[in-house]
């Protein structure tokens, strides 16, 4: 098994990476399947990591994928609620 069998069994970002032409809507789609396939148990954000760690030496030039990668990266605003009456009324 390849070190890259570990963080992407089903091969999905080797194929991305593979893909002439590939852009960035087929990229994000490609990892949501993969982020979807994770077993719960590992962390998303270490196997991102990884596949950047992995995949960003193979790459004469920014691919789409290691851009979506990166993305992923990024922390999300904490959600407020803005619900109900006090949603309506506030700022």
């Amino acid at each position: 098994m390849s070190a890259a069998a570990l963080f992407d069994p089903k091969g999905l970002m080797r194929e991305a990476f593979a893909i002439d032409g590939i852009n960035a809507p087929e990229c994000r789609s490609i990892f949501l399947d993969w982020a979807l396939s994770l077993p719960p148990e590992r962390d998303a954000m270490v196997e991102i990591e990884l596949l950047i760690a992995h995949y960003e030496p193979l790459q004469e030039g920014n691919h789409p994928m290691l851009q979506t990668l990166r993305e992923a990266q990024q922390k999300l605003p904490t959600p407020r609620r803005r619900g109900g009456r006090q949603g309506r009324f506030s700022d």
